[in-house]
């Protein structure tokens, strides 16, 4: 189904804001996790007598909520593509409001013993079913109201609450970690996930103004929804499906080699100050939003997939000289390579959604970006895992966390290059695939089950 706009400029706005205030949020919660993992949840949540052991749980904790999301992109995407985009972003942006919230209240491992992590991973699951609707939900819906010609700008658009959450998220933890040491630990790291509280009030008032999507009420009143939409997705485009998940792997997983690992390894072995690597991470996001505009316009000028496979190729020739540059210790050199880091990996994610979008039609669009998104996503939850397992077993060298990087870059490229192979085709398909449903009786209408 054509994904030519009808949307009013004004409208336009309005859902391109509703989708960066909403990711933007959504992101703060889960990225705030993440470095929170490196820096707090290692020292409160788990048995403290062995500091390697506690990392490996913290971590083990973080990569819980990825192992999460592909049940929320089955959920929220079932949701999207049977009853509306709209209410299931909404759903999901509530869900991670208040499991992010909740963290903030949680007593630690002296208080509540082992109840204190097991109520750690919940929550964290609860993130994870939530972001696993969220980055599909946002992205369909604003590219369903915008433009064709302007899809790798207007994907960009929700990709910048990416490095907008990495800077408010770290920001926080950066301030609260100016306090005292027993300070911070005891109350004020609480602060960034309390947060979350009235974030969430104002990305819901934001979500409830914004329009369904044209083409999802096209969708109904042709009478062209899907009842099962993930199985017509995985029927009829199962191998799109791996191609877009391979493509995203890096911006989606790879930004945590440079995040969540780096801040640790940094701290615990190159004995850096917890704040240098903070702020790091801190003009690191400032470049990535920079780049995510620019990839998101060169994507509308040379195609989303050849910027994407670019991107990729480029974040795996610097993944050594970006580990050069941080084992110096020297605090300038190691900021310098976390930005670089940071940057390059960025480049094909600005214009992920608007590839993964153009591969997959519109009656399972949401199900179909959404799970082959998050299925490949789960591999970013256990990179700070692996990243630290690499670093242990070759006594601390980087090299093996490097080749690591370069790894998941390579894959991308791949399926990017693959993605973009198969995009004529694509539109060929999604006509006959639309017949298909059809002629299967996969379709749902009024008085036709």
């Amino acid at each position: 189904m054509s994904s030519t706009s009808t949307t009013s400029p004004r409208e336009l706005r309005r859902v391109a804001a509703s989708a960066f205030a909403g990711t933007a949020m959504e992101w703060y919660d889960y990225i705030l996790y993440g470095t929170a993992s490196a820096v707090v949840f290692t020292h409160l949540f788990f048995p403290a007598h062995d500091l390697a052991v506690a990392t490996m749980l913290s971590f083990a904790t973080f990569a819980a909520g990825f192992i999460a999301r592909p049940l929320g992109a089955v959920i929220f995407g079932h949701l999207g593509d049977r009853m509306g985009r709209r209410a299931a972003v909404v759903g999901s942006i509530a869900l991670m409001g208040l499991s992010t919230g909740i963290i903030g209240l949680l007593p630690p491992y002296a208080t509540a013993g082992l109840l204190a992590p097991l109520a750690l991973l919940l929550m964290r699951l609860f993130q994870g079913i939530s972001a696993g609707g969220e980055w599909g939900g946002a992205m369909v819906l604003v590219l369903e109201h915008a433009p064709k010609k302007k899809h790798g700008i207007y994907a960009a658009i929700p990709q910048l609450g990416s490095p907008v959450a990495t800077l408010m998220s770290t920001g926080a933890l950066a301030i609260v970690a100016t306090l005292p040491e027993d300070d911070f630990l005891s109350w004020g790291w609480r602060i960034p996930f309390l947060l979350a509280f009235p974030f969430l009030a104002v990305g819901l008032y934001l979500r409830y103004r914004v329009e369904e999507s044209p083409i999802f009420k096209q969708l109904q009143a042709t009478q062209n929804v899907v009842k099962v939409p993930l199985v017509a997705a995985v029927r009829h485009t199962g191998g799109r499906m791996i191609l877009g998940g391979m493509a995203a792997l890096l911006g989606g997983s790879g930004f945590f080699i440079i995040t969540t690992f780096m801040i640790s390894y940094g701290t615990t072995v190159l004995g850096m100050e917890r704040q240098t690597m903070l702020n790091a991470t801190l003009l690191g996001a400032l470049a990535q939003i920079v780049v995510i505009i620019v990839s998101g316009r060169l994507a509308d000028r040379f195609g989303a997939w050849r910027i994407c496979a670019s991107g990729a190729l480029i974040s795996a020739v610097l993944a050594f000289p970006v580990f050069a540059l941080v084992d110096t210790a020297n605090p300038v050199l190691v900021t310098l390579g976390i930005i670089i880091g940071m940057a390059s990996l960025t480049i094909p994610y600005g214009p992920i959604g608007s590839l993964l979008a153009g591969i997959f039609p519109a009656q399972y669009r949401y199900s179909a970006m959404a799970v082959s998104y998050n299925v490949f996503g789960i591999i970013g939850g256990f990179l700070p895992i692996i990243a630290q397992t690499l670093l242990v077993a070759n006594g601390n060298s980087s090299w093996g966390v490097a080749l690591l990087l370069m790894a998941v870059s390579l894959v991308s490229m791949i399926g990017a290059i693959g993605a973009g192979s198969r995009k004529v085709a694509a539109k060929r398909e999604a006509e006959d695939e639309a017949a298909a449903l059809e002629f299967d009786g996969e379709l749902t209408s009024t008085g036709r089950h």
